[in-house]
C-alpha cells in the first residue's frame, strides 16, 4: 500500500526517566507523528496487502501483512517456496525529538510436516545507513503453532535529529519439504490472528 499516511495526535504528555548511561530518554512526546509506507516491493507482499499500523500510546508501530506466505510440498508450485517483502516507512516526529528502534518482534504460523523446515529472517536498517540490525530462525517439522521471535538492538541507532529517513525492513519466509510429500507452510498473516511485526521506540530529546 503505497503513500498511506497515519497520523497519531494524542496529547499524552512527555515524562522522562534516565538510560544506564545516564542520558535522558523520554517515554513518548506529545504532538503528532505520522506513519508513511513509501514503498512496498517483493513476493509476499502484492500491492495493498501490507500496511502499517501505529501504537495508540506512540511507543511503535506494526507492519501487518495479509498474504505473505511461503510454503512447499504437495500441489505447492517451485517459486512459492520463498517469499519475501521489502517495507519502506517514513516515521515523522515532532520536533525537538528524535527516536530510535529498541526492539523488533515478528510473529507467524507455521505448518510444517515431519521432514519439513522453515525460516524466517529479518533485516532493518534507516536510509543512508551501514547499520541495521537481523534476525533469523529455524523450525522444524512436525509443528502447528504460531510462532514468535525477537531482536532487540543492541547498538540503538537514532534519526539525526530535524530529519526524516526512511526504515527499510526486509522479511524473508522460507520453506523446504525435506523428506516430506505433505504440504507445509509459514506464515505472516493478519487473518490468521495477532501475527506481524512489531517495532518499539525509543525516545529521546534533541
Amino acid at each position: 500500500m503505497l503513500g498511506t499516511a497515519l497520523a497519531l495526535s494524542l496529547s499524552t504528555p512527555a515524562h522522562a526517566v534516565t538510560s544506564d548511561s545516564g542520558a535522558q530518554l523520554a517515554t513518548v512526546p506529545e504532538g503528532t507523528i505520522t506513519l508513511n509506507v513509501v514503498a512496498a516491493n517483493g513476493s509476499g507482499c502484492a500491492p495493498g496487502t501490507a500496511r502499517v499500523i501505529g501504537n495508540p500510546d506512540k511507543t511503535g508501530f506494526r507492519i501487518r501483512y495479509s498474504n505473505f506466505v511461503a510454503e512447499a510440498g504437495d500441489g505447492a508450485d517451485p517459486t512459492d517456496r520463498r517469499k519475501n517483502c521489502q517495507v519502506g516507512v517514513l516515521v515523522g516526529v515532532p520536533s525537538g525529538w528524535t527516536f530510535a528502534i529498541a526492539e523488533a518482534e515478528y510473529r507467524g504460523r507455521a505448518r510444517l510436516a515431519a521432514g519439513a523446515t522453515g525460516l524466517q529472517r529479518t533485516n532493518y536498517y534507516w536510509q543512508g545507513s551501514s547499520a541495521g540490525s537481523s534476525t533469523e530462525e529455524t523450525f522444524a517439522g512436525p509443528v502447528n503453532q504460531f510462532w514468535e521471535t525477537s531482536d532487540v538492538a543492541h547498538v540503538q541507532v537514532y534519526v539525526p535529529c530535524d530529519q526524516q529517513r526512511v526504515l527499510n525492513i526486509n522479511t524473508e519466509l522460507r520453506v523446504d519439504a525435506g523428506s516430506s510429500k505433505a504440504r507445509s507452510s509459514m506464515s505472516m498473516m493478519s487473518s490468521e490472528g495477532d501475527v506481524d511485526t512489531l517495532f518499539n521506540f525509543n525516545w529521546v530529546r534533541c
